[in-house]
């Protein structure tokens, strides 16, 4: 139900407040369990693929927001530390019923499944083989919904700007992926240059008198005492700035600790330590972690590299953010325990800088200022994902089986407009089958 009210001034402007009555507390709560449940499931195929399902379920299919709302929260997590498709299922659920109901909730439903295996799989019981056969077309079929959410962003990009940002973005990450003389630790920091380079040049661009991109001038905003938005994300804008102060705290405390312990001490807070103060400086998606944590946990023999290696392999394997790969580490060194302090230390900078950002987010999004530093890091961010296309696609796909669960994938997207776990699925059956039978094993491309 809405009531509105609007006072009108001259034939050019007008006034609007509007007084709206929420949906039910328990009716949101089934919302989210009833979205991110059974993705928690079948959401393979890394990061970037888990962009391309989150789209399809809350905007094309729930209609949770709109896609300008959706690209924001998606540019927001490229822009912190942390696991971005996770930051994007808290920031979307706690725009949806708040932080507790939707942004925990959802957080719970969605790295579940996933992180149950790695905690099994870690404490010594081998439950799935990551190369079987059944596990073949899963990752293949993810990477064609990818390419269907980087042709969905191209909309976004509305002038020759914002295309040039996000080729630039898309080339250097391109090149540090693929050269062989570029560090790949370098990501750490190139990535959120990028993104701040890019919001400063429209910021910069849309004072001038003839810019080059093409900007929106000042709306209503956000009211606080009337906006759902505002009321559902719940956080004021004085608890954001705490829990960002918190974050920075408890990073500084880690610092502390690591300076005068080093690698001497292991057991439950040596542990914690390593991954949130890894989890605080990752930028670029999980892929990153491998090398960082094998210098954390390998070099001073907490687990063995072959273990390492093994549990990277298994989440990849498994649906869900690469990010619960902390379980299996923690699991393996210290039993379920280790596991549970590991996933929090891991998580839990990125979970937190997302809180603290979402009151910021609302507020502030429909200022003139604010949306020139979005059109930059929104055409940023998309050309991370036309990056992770060529990226993924040929870590992804190795040969013809491979392939042909990718095209199946995106045809069933974009051309029979199927939901995102039925393409995975139908996708993952083509893959299983014809590796079962020893069928388009040889490698690709040809």
């Amino acid at each position: 139900a809405m009531k509105m009210m609007v006072d009108k001034g001259d034939s050019t402007s007008s006034a609007v407040t509007a007084t709206v009555t929420d949906e039910p507390f328990m009716t949101r709560l089934w919302d989210v369990i009833h979205t991110f449940y059974p993705l928690g499931f079948v959401a393979f195929g890394g990061p970037q693929a888990h962009i391309a399902i989150l789209r399809d379920h809350l905007v094309l299919k729930h209609n949770w927001m709109g896609e300008e709302e959706f690209t924001e929260l998606f540019a927001i997590g490229q822009g912190l530390p942390g696991p971005t498709s996770t930051q994007l299922v808290v920031s979307c659920a706690t725009s949806r019923a708040g932080p507790i109901v939707g942004g925990c909730t959802a957080l719970f439903m969605w790295n579940l499944p996933g992180m149950i295996v790695c905690i099994i799989a870690g404490c010594g019981i081998s439950v799935i083989s990551p190369g079987a056969w059944y596990m073949a077309g899963l990752g293949p079929a993810a990477i064609g919904l990818l390419f269907k959410a980087a042709y969905g962003f191209t909309g976004k990009v509305s002038d020759k700007l914002g295309a040039t940002l996000a080729l630039i973005s898309c080339i250097v990450s391109v090149l540090i992926a693929g050269d062989v003389n570029i560090d790949k630790g370098v990501c750490q920091w190139v990535y959120p240059l990028l993104l701040v380079l890019g919001s400063l040049f429209t910021l910069v661009d849309s004072k001038r008198e003839n810019p080059f991109g093409v900007y929106k001038g000042a709306s209503k905003g956000w009211d606080a005492d009337n906006d759902l938005t505002f009321k559902r994300i719940g956080i004021p804008l004085w608890v954001g700035a705490c829990i960002f102060i918190f974050w920075a705290v408890l990073l500084g405390v880690c610092l502390v600790y690591r300076a005068q312990n080093g690698f001497e001490n292991g057991g439950y807070v040596p542990l914690f330590e390593c991954m949130y103060r890894v989890g605080s400086i990752i930028f670029g998606g999980g892929q990153v972690v491998l090398p960082m944590l094998k210098s954390e946990v390998v070099d001073p023999g907490w687990i063995t590299l072959d273990t390492f290696l093994a549990g990277f392999a298994l989440a990849q394997s498994l649906p869900g953010p690469l990010f619960n790969f902390s379980a299996f580490v923690g699991a393996a060194y210290l039993g379920v325990g280790g596991a549970l302090v590991a996933y929090l230390g891991l998580f839990g900078p990125g979970v937190i800088l997302i809180f603290a950002m979402m009151p910021f987010w609302a507020t502030l999004r429909q200022t003139a200022w604010f949306k020139a530093v979005l059109v930059g890091l929104n055409a940023t961010a998309i050309g991370f994902v036309f990056a992770a296309c060529i990226i993924m696609y040929d870590l992804t796909i190795g040969n013809v089986a491979q392939a042909s669960s990718f095209v199946v994938a995106g045809a069933m997207a974009v051309v029979y407009k199927a939901p995102a776990p039925a393409c995975i699925l139908t996708g993952g059956v083509v893959g299983a089958i014809l590796t079962a039978v020893n069928l388009g094993l040889k490698p690709f491309p040809l």
